[in-house]
């Protein structure tokens, strides 16, 4: 088989399952997030703090994702850690409305670029600003700021406003990441199959 024949059969636009992990603070809203984005025959109708974490699966018009819905709560969040290695993309979710805790998310975050099973890899994030409806929100731009995303320089990012429980916000994140993680998918099938011809 030739070097366009393997190249085309890698990057071939088929279904990739794709894992995702969704991170963030307790309360800011990542399980309704990932209820939302579930087809609706599959969505849940009330929705409980995730304890430890849960999977849920979503597709959209190109990819299935599996998405591991880590728990945000203090004393679950050393737990996040094991599963970066099997993460090709992050969902990183904040309380837009919870000013006194952005400093907790920023450290979260910051814990999180840092960590040797993220911080070489060149994988895309994508953030929501959440709960846009409540009066005490801050702009996606704000949050933005808040948490210095400008300072990721080595990683694709995102930010979105969202409203999880009205589902506003959400398509655009995901199409976002759709897009982002396909890139990246053709970029590694492309160096493994014609870097190895100049070497």
């Amino acid at each position: 088989m030739g070097l366009l024949d393997r190249l085309s059969g890698l990057l071939r636009l088929k279904k990739k399952e794709v894992n995702v992990l969704c991170l963030g603070l307790d309360n800011s809203g990542k399980t309704t997030i990932i209820n939302k984005l579930k087809p609706s025959n599959a969505q849940s109708q009330d929705i409980v703090p995730t304890i430890g974490f849960s999977i849920a699966k979503f597709k959209s018009s190109s990819l299935s994702f599996t998405v591991f819905d880590m728990s945000g709560q203090g004393r679950y969040r050393n737990l996040w850690e094991h599963y970066y290695k099997e993460g090709q993309a992050i969902i990183f979710v904040i309380d837009s409305s919870d000013k006194l805790r952005m400093v907790v998310a920023k450290e979260e975050l910051d814990t999180l670029l840092n960590h040797p099973d993220i911080k070489h890899r060149r994988i895309p994030i994508l953030f929501f600003a959440n709960k846009m409806d409540l009066r005490d929100a801050v702009t996606s731009v704000k949050v933005s700021q808040l948490l210095c995303l400008e300072n990721i320089k080595d990683k694709p990012w995102h930010i979105c406003a969202s409203d999880a429980i009205k589902g506003e916000g959400l398509q655009e994140g995901v199409d976002w990441l759709q897009v982002f993680v396909r890139r990246i998918h053709y970029w590694r099938c492309f160096c493994a199959l014609v870097l190895p011809y100049f070497m």
